[in-house]
């Protein structure tokens, strides 16, 4: 019973953990990623992310995802401080 009352602050610690997005670059990442990481975007966006990518070279901010169909400025604010457009893969 003792292993359990310090285990539960622990899990109630990490677990919003889990429901954040992270930074992700948008030139870089498959749409698996993407659509992991960035908050309202679905496999079907990030797919046309990468469609869009391949097709008209790396974004230069983050900004220019809102030319890609389906993706507004308000799902680019929203995840604004999570997209990356380095054009480096590390």
């Amino acid at each position: 019973m003792k292993s359990m009352s310090k285990i539960l602050p622990l899990v109630a610690v990490l677990f919003p953990m889990l429901g954040w997005a992270g930074p992700v670059n948008v030139n870089t990442a498959d749409a698996e990623t993407i659509s992991a990481e960035l908050k309202g975007i679905g496999m079907s966006k990030a797919t046309a992310i990468v469609e869009y990518r391949k097709k008209h070279g790396p974004f230069k901010n983050a900004d220019e995802l809102s030319l890609v169909k389906g993706i507004g400025e308000r799902t680019v604010d929203l995840n604004r401080s999570d997209i990356r457009v380095s054009s480096e893969k590390k």
